[in-house]
């Protein structure tokens, strides 16, 4: 045989070789799964790694990935029910648990949960007035999750969550509700302005009863210290007084006592009779200087009958007192 032959025959395996290098032999990516078909029959399910298949009886039918899919629920216009339309979209997360199931069960589990989710937020929302749609976020949540996961568990696929994203009303509805909310934060603003005027003026009460508790307080101390001031002064006087009386008599005791050893004495009696005198007319002068007229008594200057007079009364003041050692001379 020609060398060329062979060489165009050798040339021609190797291409035919490679052809179902690369069309029989499959590396799976991790976290994805092939679904492989023997002669248009289910025939087994690939995971992550090397594999060959069987030429020309084998073939991949469907690819799916083991990841958890994010997969965005379009809006759509939804009728509350008190008759207000509102436009809400979502988020569905979802995983593949059964590629066989996800590939043989529907023929587009991305659609097929999409249309679900949405028909199933048509119902929850239906059943809610527009200012619980707003409130109720994780009920529509739950609910959606419910109705999906058990319509696609037939699929082989597995519904982790479901999120609403937005929930839009009409303009008309917004522009009610802002004024409703304004009015609202008004309204607030209104009563929490009142309570403090309230606690204010309860803050002021208080404030002038303690004031006026402190004041009397203060009154009532002052004129207790007033009182203990006067009934301390008042016992200071009786006090000085009692002291001074102490001391006058004291010393008026003294001074008689004295008198009265002068008048025992040699020539106290004289010198009385002498005092007396003195006394007498001195009493007598003031009263000529008092009065232009005057009576005068028949013996005015009978001297003799005062002395006399003195003389008793010492002599009576001598018998009270006790016997006298020595004679005074007489006059």
């Amino acid at each position: 045989m020609d060398a060329t032959v062979l060489t165009i025959i050798f040339i021609g395996s190797a291409i035919f070789l490679l052809f179902l290098f690369v069309k029989y032999i499959r590396i799976v990516p991790q976290n994805e799964a092939y679904v492989v078909e023997r002669l248009g029959k289910y025939s087994g399910t690939l995971l992550s790694g090397f594999h060959v298949l069987i030429p020309f009886f084998d073939r991949v039918g469907y690819r799916h990935t083991l990841k958890e899919q994010v997969i965005d629920v379009p809006p759509q216009i939804c009728i509350t029910r008190d008759n207000i339309s509102v436009e809400v979209d979502g988020v569905l997360y979802m995983t593949v648990m059964d590629p066989q199931r996800a590939s043989y069960g529907v023929s587009n589990y991305h659609m097929a949960a999409v249309q679900m989710a949405q028909t199933t937020m048509r119902s929850v929302i239906g059943k809610l007035e527009l200012d619980r749609t707003f409130e109720e976020r994780e009920t529509i949540n739950s609910e959606i999750i419910n109705a999906v996961d058990k319509a696609s568990a037939p699929w082989g696929v597995k519904v982790n969550r479901y999120e609403v994203k937005n929930i839009t009303p009409p303009q008309s509805i917004k522009d009610a509700m802002e004024k409703q909310m304004r009015a609202e934060r008004e309204k607030r603003a209104l009563i929490a302005e009142s309570e403090g005027e309230k606690m204010a003026m309860i803050n002021k009460a208080e404030g002038d009863k303690q004031a006026k508790i402190n004041i009397a307080e203060g009154e009532r101390q002052k004129l207790i210290n007033i009182s203990e001031g006067e009934k301390q002064r008042r016992i200071n006087e009786a006090q000085g007084r009692a002291q001074e009386i102490l001391l006058v008599a004291d010393a008026t005791a003294a001074a008689l006592k004295r008198v009265g050893a002068g008048i025992l004495s040699s020539g106290g009696q004289d010198a009385v009779s002498l005092r007396i005198i003195e006394g007498y007319l001195g009493e007598f002068g003031k009263l000529a200087k008092a009065n232009n007229t005057m009576i005068i008594p028949a013996n005015v200057i009978d001297l003799a009958s005062v002395v006399a007079v003195g003389k008793e009364v010492l002599k009576t003041g001598r018998e009270l007192a006790g016997p006298v050692q020595h004679s005074a001379p007489t006059v």
